[in-house]
């Protein structure tokens, strides 16, 4: 069996080993069942990976992000039970990822595509194979919601949390490097917190700061007009895609989104193929607070997740123990966004 860090970049690689210095061989088994590769093909950043004007040759796959978050959980508990579940909370993830949540109408949780993780896992001989040979049941691993490490309610500090933010911040917008991921996630240690549940806190504020102040680099981004009629719109051409049998439910599950692209870049109907075309070229995001209903005018509601972090600092919120950091998170929260924003196609 390979090992899988061998397999990645020098940049992924030497990231992967912050996260935790020892890959822990017994992930090696899961990674490389059907169900966990099939990930590879579908990009962490969602539909907003295909407008990028420069496509990363190693593109950030829903694979490594979710074996990152699993890294991130070893590191602070050292528990099978608990990495395995981080490991698998992607594992129903469908191609494009969150914008199958618009398409199912879940735009302001997008937790909809997680819905199927047990399902998924229970139908993988290979995976309850190897459950059952590390004597671990379903029920320990299908929810990484019941492990407070892996998963809490936002504005809290998770792994799963940390790895995207940090994730965002070295592959979609340099907000950080290596050595000051570094700094950050060497801060961090198992706290308690308000509600005496455990959380990933840090032990100095300025350090605290820091990463508040990276990371609200990246918080405008994931609500900003391009970035919300980009969910909208693949949703959309998924649905149209479906509606003419050009396209499956199982196919958003099989094949990679690269494959799908061009599934859609060559449809037959022609209508279909040129508005993604047109929609890959557009450039102009009009935002509005009426919605806008003209022919040629592709017009979607802004009302989606904000997402953001106030970390514990030595069991206390940031919020309540740096004015700097206070400020930086009330301005992203008041941050007002248009009702409604558009594309002329």
């Amino acid at each position: 069996m390979k090992n899988y860090i061998n397999t990645l970049n020098n940049t992924t690689k030497e990231y992967f080993r912050i996260l935790s210095k020892d890959f822990p061989e017994f992930l090696n088994d899961y990674i490389y069942t059907k169900e966990m590769q099939k990930l590879d093909g579908i990009n962490q950043i969602c539909g907003a990976y295909w407008r990028m004007e420069n496509i990363y040759v190693d593109m950030y796959s829903v694979l490594k992000h979710s074996i990152a978050v699993a890294l991130i959980v070893w590191n602070f508990t050292h528990d099978k039970k608990q990495t395995l579940a981080a490991l698998f909370h992607d594992i129903s993830s469908p191609a494009f990822k969150h914008c199958i949540d618009f398409l199912n109408g879940d735009a302001e949780k997008q937790e909809s595509t997680e819905e199927q993780t047990i399902q998924t896992i229970r139908n993988s001989e290979e995976i309850m194979g190897f459950l059952k040979r590390d004597s671990i049941k379903l029920e320990e691993v299908c929810d990484y919601k019941i492990y407070p490490i892996a998963d809490n309610k936002t504005p809290k500090l998770s792994a799963d949390r940390l790895e995207y933010t940090f994730m965002n911040g070295i592959y979609y917008k340099k907000v950080w490097n290596l050595a000051e991921i570094k700094e950050m996630y060497e801060d961090l240690y198992v706290s308690k917190n308000e509600e005496n549940i455990l959380e990933l806190g840090f032990k100095n504020i300025e350090i605290a700061e820091k990463f508040i102040d990276g990371a609200s680099k990246l918080w405008p981004l994931w609500i900003r007009s391009e970035d919300t009629v980009t969910m909208y719109f693949f949703a959309d051409i998924i649905k149209k895609m479906y509606e003419k049998k050009f396209l499956t439910k199982e196919d958003l599950y099989e094949f990679p989104e690269e494959k799908i692209v061009e599934l859609i870049r060559n449809c037959k109907d022609k209508n279909i193929a040129n508005l993604f075309t047109k929609f890959m070229n557009c450039k102009e995001f009009t935002e509005s607070e009426e919605f806008v209903d003209k022919s040629g005018i592709f017009c979607v509601d802004r009302k989606v997740k904000r997402r953001y972090i106030n970390p514990l600092v030595k069991e206390k919120r940031i919020y309540e123990c740096s004015k700097k950091a206070k400020n930086i998170i009330d301005n992203y929260k008041n941050m007002h966004i248009s009702k409604f924003a558009y594309i002329k196609l």
